[in-house]
């Protein structure tokens, strides 16, 4: 019966953990007997049956009616208990170790606020680890609500909140508020929890304003909507706007323009830039340019068709606004200033990202940024010049004078093409963003970031001040002690002279934690890799929050918009943390299903009896799983006096 129990079970495990990982329902809409799609579960479980006659005895032909492990509350208690055990690795990984907290919120498909949940910290092999902890539904986003939330949440996985030392938001009020906000409030309990604003976020913004505060540029992203809106408006112009993509590539190819492969020259669309990312953005330049013969043609079909008076305005203003050199120019620039900022959200999006590193990008982009501003005029208006010559765009003579924007013929006063273009939109967009960039990132310029810098170990740590490091570590009296502090600066002159030169190829400060631990070095000098770790761990970007959001979507569908908020939260820790889950074994989350409730079966731990050839006995046993290597000899003995129903598996091995 035991056997015939945890074969069933096994079989019922084993159809959870690949729904789980794929993310797919489990329950259908009609799953009685005469039902042609009972769902997923059921579905899957006869066809498992189907294929192997020892399942399908055990599932159908002698499984009592009341024991057959294939009800909805066993599938939720399976799914839990996955969720459990990939939570406790997770916690064993952390154990008494520093972390940080990153939290977003968001509405689901169903309207309710979700509150998603995602911890930070360094490994025992150096690594910088984000993991996902929980999704947790929230009545309302008072920073009170969360902070209770958050607290009730740590209780729960019986979490300190003294060991935290990072938190990272998104920067909304009540998040990041003075005084009420939750940065605030875990802030009042533990003074080290250091809050650093999203950096992704943050150069979103800087975006954001840039293209707001120019009237040309804010021109210019709305003509790009409706160029987006209206070639796509419909099945007939996409249709043909793929027809002509397709024929210039042909054209393309038989000329020798571009070269075929594999993944080359795939099937694309004009993407429709979204307001909250705008990296979106990039690409809908990026791919204008590409399709601008087949966007023009689209737009004069449009005209020709006739069969609505306002398309076919529209589509003769943006065909006018295409042609004019305003236009291009400012696409240009738009997708210079793009690609460099999309470049770094990308960069900043890692989830090995460190502090140190981001603010090291973030500098070089300003350096970037005046750099095209100071230098790259004339490269820059070539290109533009060509690509007008190439698309029969006329070209203004610089010198030539110009009305006004914004100015009647009367009262205007006259400019020359050159400060119109050189003054009014390239230096004065460069100036913007970089002013932004000052603006938005001033963490930056803190007294943590700056004493943090000291620790990168960039071009053989050259940043590296002793004096700095020493006032880092005052400022986390919970993890330095007087007596630390005193022990610290000797440990950092024996540091800097014993790694210069070991590690001196080493780049960046998430590199240099992982080399410490290989050599053995963060036990040699553990007040210096303690600080190396408070940097590590103090976060970045929030990507890993959004990622949590992106796999909520597709757990939770407009099919599966009555999904319950543990039942959510338990196939998304799963589905997230899916590598951690691949590495759970059956017997694992078949105990803590047994411990779960009273079961009309108990399952008794799993014994794996091995044969060793080297001779003599030998059991190791584990918390879940008792393992016994013994001789040939000994293991004949052992099967012959015990019956086959005592006996769960044996397997032999040789060695030697």
């Amino acid at each position: 019966m035991e056997v015939a129990y945890r074969t069933r079970l096994t079989t019922t495990l084993d159809v959870t953990r690949f729904l789980l990982k794929q993310g797919l329902p489990f329950r259908g809409h009609d799953e009685s007997l005469n039902s042609s799609n009972k769902g997923n579960f059921l579905e899957l479980i006869e066809w498992y049956t189907q294929r192997n006659d020892k399942v399908a005895k055990t599932m159908n032909e002698n499984a009592p009616g009341n024991n057959q492990m294939k009800s909805p509350t066993v599938q939720k208690d399976l799914t839990r208990a996955c969720t459990a055990e990939v939570t406790n690795v997770i916690l064993n990984d952390i154990k008494d170790n520093i972390f940080s907290l990153m939290v977003d919120e968001c509405r689901d498909i169903s309207v309710k606020e979700q509150m998603g949940v995602v911890l930070r910290y360094v490994n025992k092999h150096g690594c910088v680890i984000e993991r996902f902890l929980a999704i947790i539904h929230v009545s309302d986003t008072y920073a009170i609500s969360l902070k209770k939330a958050i607290d009730e949440l740590f209780a729960k996985h019986k979490l300190s909140l003294s060991r935290l030392r990072g938190q990272g938001y998104d920067g909304v009020s009540n998040m990041r508020g003075e005084y009420n906000g939750l940065k605030a409030l875990i802030l009042k309990e533990n003074s080290s929890a250091r809050y650093v604003h999203c950096f992704a976020h943050q150069l979103q913004l800087v975006v954001v304003a840039v293209a707001k505060s120019n009237r040309i540029v804010c021109d210019f992203f709305q003509y790009v909507t409706m160029i987006v809106n209206i070639t796509g408006a419909s099945c007939k112009r996409k249709d043909k706007f793929r027809q002509l993509e397709h024929d210039r590539l042909v054209e393309c190819l038989e000329k020798g323009d571009i070269v075929s492969g594999k993944g080359k020259n795939q099937e694309i669309s004009l993407k429709r830039p979204g307001d909250t990312r705008w990296g979106s953005h990039y690409m809908t330049i990026i791919r204008l340019m590409s399709m601008w013969t087949s966007v023009l043609q689209v737009l004069e079909n449009v005209y020709d068709d006739g069969t609505n008076d306002d398309n076919s305005g529209i589509a003769t203003s943006l065909i006018d606004k295409m042609e004019s050199y305003e236009f291009v120019f400012v696409m240009h620039l738009m997708k210079s200033l793009l690609g460099i900022t999309n470049e770094l959200s990308l960069a900043l999006q890692q989830k090995g990202q460190n502090i140190v590193l981001a603010v090291s990008l973030i500098k070089t982009m300003k350096v970037r940024l005046q750099k095209l501003r100071e230098e790259g005029w004339e490269n820059f208006l070539d290109v533009v010049n060509k690509f007008c010559s190439n698309h029969m765009i006329p070209v203004p003579n610089m010198e030539e004078n110009m009305r006004t924007r914004g100015r009647s013929r009367r009262n205007g006063q006259m400019i020359t093409n050159f400060h119109h273009y050189r003054v009014e939109i390239f230096c004065q967009v460069l100036d913007l963003m970089v002013q932004e960039m000052s603006n938005r990132f001033s963490e930056s310029s803190t007294e943590v970031l700056t004493c943090i810098a000291c620790l990168d170990p960039k071009d053989s740590f050259s940043q590296f001040d002793i004096g700095k490091l020493l006032h880092l570590a005052e400022l986390y009296p919970e993890d330095f002690s007087l007596t630390d502090r005193a022990i610290l600066e000797d440990q950092l002159e024996t540091y800097i002279q014993n790694v210069r030169g070991e590690f001196s190829m080493i780049e960046d400060l998430g590199s240099l934690a992982k080399k410490m631990v290989e050599t053995g070095k963060n036990t040699i000098f553990p007040l210096v890799y303690r600080l190396i770790e408070l940097a590590l761990v103090l976060p970045v970007a929030t990507a890993s929050v959004e990622r949590v959001f992106s796999a909520m979507k597709i757990i939770k569908t407009d099919l599966r918009n009555r999904i319950g908020d543990e039942w959510m939260n338990d196939s998304l820790v799963v589905y997230i943390e899916k590598d951690i889950f691949a590495t759970i074994e059956n017997e694992q989350i078949l105990q803590h299903f047994q411990q779960m409730s009273t079961r009309r079966i108990q399952l008794p731990p799993l014994v794996c009896m091995s044969r060793s050839d080297a001779g003599g006995s030998k059991m190791e046993e584990t918390e879940k799983l008792t393992t016994i290597t013994i001789t040939q000899e000994e293991l004949d003995m052992l099967i012959n006096g015990l019956s086959a129903k005592n006996i769960i598996a044996i397997t032999t091995s040789n060695y030697g």
